[in-house]
Protein backbone atom coordinates (compact mmCIF):
# COMPACT_ATOMS: atom_id res chain seq x y z
CA UNK A 1 0.00 0.00 0.00
CA UNK A 2 2.80 2.45 0.91
CA UNK A 3 4.54 1.65 -2.38
CA UNK A 4 1.48 2.65 -4.42
CA UNK A 5 0.94 5.73 -2.27
CA UNK A 6 4.52 6.90 -2.77
CA UNK A 7 4.23 6.35 -6.52
CA UNK A 8 1.03 8.38 -6.63
CA UNK A 9 2.60 11.23 -4.62
CA UNK A 10 5.62 11.31 -6.95
CA UNK A 11 3.42 11.48 -10.03
CA UNK A 12 1.29 14.22 -8.47
CA UNK A 13 4.40 16.25 -7.64
CA UNK A 14 5.70 15.80 -11.18
CA UNK A 15 2.44 16.94 -12.77
CA UNK A 16 2.27 19.91 -10.39
CA UNK A 17 5.74 21.05 -11.44
CA UNK A 18 4.82 20.74 -15.12
CA UNK A 19 1.62 22.73 -14.62
CA UNK A 20 3.55 25.55 -12.89
CA UNK A 21 6.12 25.68 -15.69
CA UNK A 22 3.44 25.69 -18.39
CA UNK A 23 1.51 28.48 -16.68
CA UNK A 24 4.60 30.66 -16.49
CA UNK A 25 5.57 29.96 -20.10
CA UNK A 26 2.05 30.90 -21.15
CA UNK A 27 2.39 34.18 -19.26
CA UNK A 28 5.69 34.87 -20.98
CA UNK A 29 4.16 34.34 -24.40
CA UNK A 30 0.82 36.10 -24.01
CA UNK A 31 1.54 38.75 -21.37
CA UNK A 32 5.07 39.83 -22.23
CA UNK A 33 5.11 38.99 -25.91
CA UNK A 34 8.33 36.96 -25.70
CA UNK A 35 8.67 34.17 -28.23
CA UNK A 36 9.75 30.95 -26.51
CA UNK A 37 12.80 29.47 -28.21
CA UNK A 38 14.24 25.98 -28.16
CA UNK A 39 16.76 27.23 -25.62
CA UNK A 40 17.83 30.70 -24.53
CA UNK A 41 21.30 32.20 -24.24
CA UNK A 42 20.63 33.85 -20.89
CA UNK A 43 22.32 37.15 -19.95
CA UNK A 44 24.51 36.74 -16.85
CA UNK A 45 25.80 39.09 -14.14
CA UNK A 46 23.93 41.28 -11.67
CA UNK A 47 25.75 44.42 -12.85
CA UNK A 48 24.60 43.70 -16.38
CA UNK A 49 21.04 43.04 -15.20
CA UNK A 50 20.94 46.37 -13.33
CA UNK A 51 21.86 48.14 -16.58
CA UNK A 52 19.15 46.32 -18.61
CA UNK A 53 21.86 43.96 -19.95
CA UNK A 54 23.44 46.73 -22.04
CA UNK A 55 26.86 45.15 -21.47
CA UNK A 56 28.28 44.16 -24.86
CA UNK A 57 31.16 46.65 -24.45
CA UNK A 58 32.27 45.74 -20.90
CA UNK A 59 35.60 44.14 -19.97
CA UNK A 60 35.00 41.86 -16.99
CA UNK A 61 34.75 38.21 -15.97
CA UNK A 62 31.23 37.97 -17.45
CA UNK A 63 32.59 38.65 -20.93
CA UNK A 64 32.29 34.88 -21.45
CA UNK A 65 28.54 35.50 -21.76
CA UNK A 66 28.28 38.99 -23.27
CA UNK A 67 31.34 39.54 -25.48
CA UNK A 68 34.35 37.26 -25.33
CA UNK A 69 36.65 40.10 -26.44
CA UNK A 70 36.04 41.63 -23.00
CA UNK A 71 38.10 39.01 -21.16
CA UNK A 72 41.25 40.06 -23.06
CA UNK A 73 41.44 43.21 -20.92
CA UNK A 74 41.75 41.32 -17.62
CA UNK A 75 45.24 41.37 -16.11
CA UNK A 76 45.00 38.40 -13.73
CA UNK A 77 42.97 35.37 -12.71
CA UNK A 78 39.28 36.22 -12.34
CA UNK A 79 36.24 34.25 -11.24
CA UNK A 80 32.54 34.96 -10.74
CA UNK A 81 29.37 33.27 -9.52
CA UNK A 82 25.82 34.38 -10.37
CA UNK A 83 22.35 33.40 -9.16
CA UNK A 84 18.94 34.61 -10.33
CA UNK A 85 15.42 33.70 -9.26
CA UNK A 86 13.30 34.35 -12.36
CA UNK A 87 10.09 36.05 -11.19
CA UNK A 88 10.70 34.49 -7.76
CA UNK A 89 9.91 30.96 -9.05
CA UNK A 90 12.36 28.31 -7.81
CA UNK A 91 11.71 26.09 -10.83
CA UNK A 92 13.05 28.89 -13.05
CA UNK A 93 16.20 29.68 -11.08
CA UNK A 94 19.41 30.42 -12.97
CA UNK A 95 22.94 29.79 -11.69
CA UNK A 96 26.17 30.48 -13.57
CA UNK A 97 29.91 30.68 -13.15
CA UNK A 98 32.86 32.06 -15.09
CA UNK A 99 36.64 31.71 -14.78
CA UNK A 100 39.20 33.72 -16.78
CA UNK A 101 42.92 32.94 -16.94
CA UNK A 102 45.29 35.25 -18.88
CA UNK A 103 47.97 33.33 -20.80
CA UNK A 104 50.64 35.22 -22.72
CA UNK A 105 49.06 37.88 -24.91
CA UNK A 106 45.60 36.35 -24.61
CA UNK A 107 43.15 34.90 -22.10
CA UNK A 108 41.13 31.70 -21.76
CA UNK A 109 37.66 31.59 -20.25
CA UNK A 110 35.55 28.73 -18.91
CA UNK A 111 31.86 29.23 -18.14
CA UNK A 112 28.59 27.44 -17.49
CA UNK A 113 24.98 28.11 -16.64
CA UNK A 114 21.99 26.05 -15.57
CA UNK A 115 18.46 27.37 -15.98
CA UNK A 116 15.59 25.52 -14.33
CA UNK A 117 15.46 22.78 -11.75
CA UNK A 118 13.74 19.47 -11.25
CA UNK A 119 12.43 17.94 -14.48
CA UNK A 120 13.21 20.90 -16.75
CA UNK A 121 16.77 22.18 -17.28
CA UNK A 122 18.81 24.14 -19.76
CA UNK A 123 22.60 24.02 -19.55
CA UNK A 124 25.46 25.74 -21.32
CA UNK A 125 29.17 24.85 -21.15
CA UNK A 126 31.70 27.02 -22.94
CA UNK A 127 35.40 27.55 -23.65
CA UNK A 128 36.58 30.97 -24.84
CA UNK A 129 39.79 32.55 -26.08
CA UNK A 130 40.44 36.27 -26.54
CA UNK A 131 43.40 38.50 -27.17
CA UNK A 132 44.36 42.13 -27.53
CA UNK A 133 44.94 42.87 -31.22
CA UNK A 134 46.21 46.41 -30.78
CA UNK A 135 45.99 49.28 -28.35
CA UNK A 136 42.37 49.91 -29.35
CA UNK A 137 41.11 46.57 -30.66
CA UNK A 138 40.48 43.17 -29.03
CA UNK A 139 38.63 40.07 -30.25
CA UNK A 140 37.40 36.79 -28.83
CA UNK A 141 35.69 33.56 -29.86
CA UNK A 142 33.91 30.85 -27.88
CA UNK A 143 32.79 27.26 -28.41
CA UNK A 144 29.46 26.43 -26.73
CA UNK A 145 27.65 23.23 -25.93
CA UNK A 146 24.00 23.65 -24.89
CA UNK A 147 21.63 21.00 -23.60
CA UNK A 148 17.96 20.85 -22.71
CA UNK A 149 16.13 18.31 -20.56
CA UNK A 150 12.36 17.75 -20.44
CA UNK A 151 10.44 15.06 -18.52
CA UNK A 152 9.70 13.17 -21.72
CA UNK A 153 13.40 13.08 -22.68
CA UNK A 154 15.26 9.87 -21.84
CA UNK A 155 18.42 11.95 -21.72
CA UNK A 156 19.47 15.56 -22.28
CA UNK A 157 19.53 16.67 -25.92
CA UNK A 158 22.25 19.07 -26.95
CA UNK A 159 24.07 20.84 -29.75
CA UNK A 160 27.30 22.76 -30.29
CA UNK A 161 27.64 26.28 -31.65
CA UNK A 162 29.99 29.26 -31.57
CA UNK A 163 29.90 32.92 -30.64
CA UNK A 164 32.37 35.79 -30.67
CA UNK A 165 32.87 39.51 -30.67
CA UNK A 166 35.14 42.52 -30.91
CA UNK A 167 35.81 45.58 -28.74
CA UNK A 168 36.98 48.96 -29.98
CA UNK A 169 38.09 51.86 -27.80
CA UNK A 170 38.26 55.00 -29.95
CA UNK A 171 38.92 57.22 -26.93
CA UNK A 172 39.64 56.95 -23.24
CA UNK A 173 35.98 57.50 -22.32
CA UNK A 174 34.18 55.66 -25.15
CA UNK A 175 34.08 51.86 -25.55
CA UNK A 176 32.23 50.09 -28.38
CA UNK A 177 31.43 46.41 -28.81
CA UNK A 178 29.81 44.01 -31.26
CA UNK A 179 28.90 40.35 -30.75
CA UNK A 180 27.23 37.50 -32.64
CA UNK A 181 25.79 34.33 -31.12
CA UNK A 182 25.00 31.10 -32.99
CA UNK A 183 25.91 32.12 -36.57
CA UNK A 184 25.82 28.38 -37.40
CA UNK A 185 22.06 28.32 -36.68
CA UNK A 186 22.34 25.38 -34.32
CA UNK A 187 19.35 23.97 -32.51
CA UNK A 188 17.81 21.12 -30.55
CA UNK A 189 16.74 17.91 -32.32
CA UNK A 190 13.20 17.04 -31.19
CA UNK A 191 10.72 14.30 -32.22
CA UNK A 192 9.03 16.92 -34.42
CA UNK A 193 12.34 17.87 -36.07
CA UNK A 194 15.08 20.42 -35.47
CA UNK A 195 14.08 23.49 -33.46
CA UNK A 196 16.56 26.20 -34.40
CA UNK A 197 18.02 28.58 -31.87
CA UNK A 198 18.06 32.17 -33.15
CA UNK A 199 21.11 33.97 -34.49
CA UNK A 200 21.61 36.99 -32.21
CA UNK A 201 23.52 40.18 -33.04
CA UNK A 202 24.40 42.75 -30.39
CA UNK A 203 26.05 46.11 -30.81
CA UNK A 204 26.54 49.05 -28.47
CA UNK A 205 28.88 50.79 -26.11
CA UNK A 206 29.35 52.78 -22.95
CA UNK A 207 30.58 56.30 -22.29
CA UNK A 208 32.11 57.47 -19.04
CA UNK A 209 31.20 61.12 -18.56
CA UNK A 210 33.24 61.30 -15.36
CA UNK A 211 34.54 59.09 -12.56
CA UNK A 212 31.00 59.13 -11.16
CA UNK A 213 28.75 58.62 -14.22
CA UNK A 214 28.68 55.91 -16.91
CA UNK A 215 25.99 55.49 -19.59
CA UNK A 216 25.54 52.20 -21.46
CA UNK A 217 23.54 51.62 -24.64
CA UNK A 218 22.92 48.60 -26.83
CA UNK A 219 20.75 47.21 -29.62
CA UNK A 220 20.00 43.50 -29.92
CA UNK A 221 18.51 41.81 -32.99
CA UNK A 222 17.87 38.18 -33.79
CA UNK A 223 16.55 36.57 -36.96
CA UNK A 224 13.14 35.86 -35.42
CA UNK A 225 12.14 38.98 -33.43
CA UNK A 226 12.17 42.79 -33.70
CA UNK A 227 15.19 44.77 -32.48
CA UNK A 228 15.49 45.31 -28.73
CA UNK A 229 16.94 48.60 -27.43
CA UNK A 230 18.63 48.66 -24.01
CA UNK A 231 19.99 51.57 -21.97
CA UNK A 232 21.46 51.92 -18.49
CA UNK A 233 23.18 54.44 -16.25
CA UNK A 234 25.63 53.82 -13.42
CA UNK A 235 26.36 56.31 -10.62
CA UNK A 236 29.29 56.10 -8.21
CA UNK A 237 28.37 58.35 -5.25
CA UNK A 238 31.29 56.80 -3.35
CA UNK A 239 34.53 55.24 -4.57
CA UNK A 240 33.44 51.65 -3.89
CA UNK A 241 29.65 52.00 -4.26
CA UNK A 242 27.67 51.90 -7.52
CA UNK A 243 23.97 52.56 -8.17
CA UNK A 244 22.44 51.38 -11.44
CA UNK A 245 19.23 51.93 -13.38
CA UNK A 246 18.10 50.75 -16.79
CA UNK A 247 15.21 50.33 -19.20
CA UNK A 248 14.76 48.21 -22.31
CA UNK A 249 11.93 47.40 -24.65
CA UNK A 250 9.68 46.62 -26.29
CA UNK A 251 8.32 44.73 -24.27
CA UNK A 252 9.41 47.18 -21.58
CA UNK A 253 11.57 46.00 -18.72
CA UNK A 254 12.82 48.23 -15.90
CA UNK A 255 15.97 47.40 -13.97
CA UNK A 256 17.96 48.61 -10.99
CA UNK A 257 20.95 47.45 -9.01
CA UNK A 258 23.69 48.20 -6.55
CA UNK A 259 27.33 47.14 -6.40
CA UNK A 260 30.10 47.29 -3.83
CA UNK A 261 33.83 46.64 -4.21
CA UNK A 262 36.45 46.05 -1.55
CA UNK A 263 39.97 45.04 -2.45
CA UNK A 264 39.92 42.21 -5.02
CA UNK A 265 36.31 41.29 -4.26
CA UNK A 266 33.12 42.82 -5.63
CA UNK A 267 29.45 41.99 -5.14
CA UNK A 268 26.39 43.12 -7.07
CA UNK A 269 22.62 42.95 -6.68
CA UNK A 270 20.31 43.40 -9.65
CA UNK A 271 16.54 43.59 -10.09
CA UNK A 272 14.35 43.60 -13.19
CA UNK A 273 10.62 44.26 -13.38
CA UNK A 274 8.05 43.14 -15.95
CA UNK A 275 4.65 44.73 -15.47
CA UNK A 276 2.76 41.44 -15.84
CA UNK A 277 5.15 39.00 -14.16
CA UNK A 278 6.82 40.90 -11.33
CA UNK A 279 10.38 41.20 -10.05
CA UNK A 280 13.43 39.06 -10.83
CA UNK A 281 16.22 39.44 -8.24
CA UNK A 282 19.83 38.40 -8.88
CA UNK A 283 23.20 38.42 -7.13
CA UNK A 284 26.75 37.97 -8.38
CA UNK A 285 30.16 37.85 -6.70
CA UNK A 286 33.43 38.47 -8.52
CA UNK A 287 37.07 38.12 -7.54
CA UNK A 288 39.97 39.67 -9.47
CA UNK A 289 43.52 38.65 -8.55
Amino acid sequence: MNKYLNTYQLKFKTYSQLIRINILLACLVFCVGVKVQAIENHPIGARSLGLSDASVSFSDVWGTFHNQAGIAGLDGFSAGFFYESRFGVDLLSLSAGSIVLPVGEGAFGLSFFQFGSGLFKENKYALAYARQLSEKWSAGIQLDYLTQTFPENARAKGFATVEGGVLFQPSEKLHLGAHVFNPLKGGIESPAGKVEMPVVFRGGGHYRFSEMVLVAFEAEKDNQNPALLKTGIEFLPMENLALRFGVSGKPFKYTAGVGYKTGNLSADLGFSYYGNLGITPSVSIQIYL
